[in-house]
């Protein structure tokens, strides 16, 4: 069975030669990469491709800002933020753009460790006292939120502009410069995030909030 390859992004290098040696000395575990900065994430997903990306929030560049750049350059990647910080904002926020697993950096070298597999095969993690937090910040919100596209990035609002000018997934990617499975995983985000089940929904969507924009304009310049 062909072991778990994993890059580790922290900018403090005693915390970070910790944790690889860590996770290096575990059966099933390789560490391909580290770095210590946001670009150092975003180049280590496009050259190495790990299959876990652990990386901290507080470092240059901003950890949270690289989620989005990595899933472009690599789309299948799970992203682990390691972290100390138990800001809710930060928590939901790191969910919103993808990332897999949210951990604490007071956990166990072994827990780390099974924390790695089991966000490898495609499972999510949340530090568990964190997860009552995870709910409010994520389920109530998109209850009460009157305008779903605030949720979007600036990349899928990207995307579904493109979309609703009637160009394929292929033609995106050609547009954009990304591969066409990044262009689906976009797709798949936009869906959930508008609560639609396919391309023409969300185009609709799109012309919909448009509308409204264009409508409520002059009226609110008009107060």
């Amino acid at each position: 069975m062909t072991n778990i390859r994993i890059a580790v992004v922290d900018d403090h290098p005693l915390f970070r030669e910790g944790v690889v040696r860590s996770l290096s000395e575990c059966p099933g575990l390789d560490v391909v990469a580290e770095g210590g900065s946001a670009d150092d994430a975003i180049h280590i997903a496009q050259k190495h491709a790990p299959d876990v990306l652990l990386m901290d929030i507080s470092m240059p560049g901003n950890g949270l800002k690289a989620i989005e750049a990595v899933l472009e350059r690599q789309s299948d990647a799970k992203v682990v933020m390691l972290t100390v910080s138990e800001a809710s904002d930060d928590l939901a926020r790191a969910i919103r753009l993808g990332a897999k697993g949210y951990v604490l950096k007071g956990i166990g070298a072994q827990e780390l460790a099974e924390v790695v597999k089991a966000v490898a095969t495609g499972k999510s993690y949340i530090a568990p006292h964190l997860s009552a937090r995870l709910v409010e910040s994520l389920v109530r919100p998109s209850e009460q939120s009157a305008d779903p596209f605030a949720e979007l990035t600036r990349r899928e609002l990207e995307v579904l502009k493109l979309v609703a000018s009637g160009l394929s997934n292929k033609r995106i990617a050609i547009a954009l410069d990304l591969h066409e499975k990044t262009i689906k995983h976009h797709m798949t985000r936009i869906f959930s995030k508008l609560n639609v089940s396919n391309r023409t929904e969300a185009a609709l969507a799109l012309r919909d909030a448009s509308g409204r924009a264009s409508t409520e304009g002059p009226q609110a310049s008009a107060v």
